[in-house]
């Protein structure tokens, strides 16, 4: 296990590979743990690292430290500890949202960002993620499959006040109309079958650097619904020259016949 001593809290956090710099984060059900097959795969181009964010997994538990933007200013620590410089941010529902936050800060500090199954607005979120224990909500969201159970262990860790302030602050404002004109490439991701959220529609409102792709054979955990689908797809997202749009996806015949 690695960790960092940032303010005087314990972050823990792992890291795999060598190359250009990739930051996994996780949501609200979980740890970095469930990252640890996409961290195999991006490892072989870059060196990728998965964080517990404040009060999940193996980091410290601090309520003051709950809020989005804290989460947010953690990952700015971590990169300024680690002397790490501009990165691709991966990251899902909850970790979405702090990679916005942090976006909306250091934009130039992001070369490209994937943004799995986050809710834009806190409307869409069902009432069950907002209430639920985090080990219910695992077995729900998984059909209680044994290999997305394993990697989903670390349910039993998350503080529920951690999830609550960060459901409040979504709540309170959206931060993605603060980012989107900010020109940094953005695809979200979406699985069709996600009783978690309710799939935004692809509707041609987005910017031309950011694009919206939806999986057919996936929940709310695309990374263990199917692994394979979704680490193509990260292959080839991660493979795009900077600063070209992820729409360029959608051109790729050979990616889009191997997820159907």
């Amino acid at each position: 296990m690695s960790a960092i001593i940032l303010d005087g809290s314990m972050v823990h956090y792992e890291a795999l590979g060598r190359g250009r710099p990739i930051i996994f984060l996780h949501g609200w059900v979980g740890s970095w743990r469930y990252w640890i097959n996409a961290m195999q795969v991006a490892s072989t181009s870059f060196r990728a690292y998965a964080i517990d964010l404040f009060g999940f997994g193996d980091t410290a538990r601090d309520p003051k430290q709950y809020t989005i933007e804290r989460q947010a200013e953690l990952l700015n620590r971590f990169l300024d500890e680690m002397g790490i410089g501009k990165v691709a941010i991966v990251g899902h529902d909850l970790g979405a949202l702090v990679g916005f936050q942090f976006l909306k800060g250091r934009f130039e500090s992001v070369d490209r960002m994937m943004a799995i199954n986050v809710p834009l607005e806190y409307d869409i979120i069902n009432a069950r993620m907002r209430t639920a224990p985090a080990t219910e909500l695992a077995e729900w969201l998984t059909a209680r499959q044994p290999d997305a159970m394993t990697a989903l262990s670390d349910a039993s860790k998350v503080d529920p006040v951690a999830v609550s302030t960060s459901m409040s602050n979504l709540q309170a404002g959206s931060i993605f109309p603060h980012v989107r004109n900010f020109g940094v490439p953005c695809l979200f991701v979406y699985g069709a079958n996600n009783p978690a959220i309710t799939v935004p529609s692809q509707d041609n409102t987005l910017p031309m650097h950011m694009h919206q792709i939806n999986l057919e054979n996936s929940g709310h955990f695309p990374m263990l619904d199917n692994v394979s689908q979704f680490n193509r797809l990260l292959v080839d997202f991660l493979a795009l020259d900077s600063g070209v749009s992820p729409s360029e996806l959608q051109m790729k015949e050979e990616w889009k016949r191997r997820v159907r």
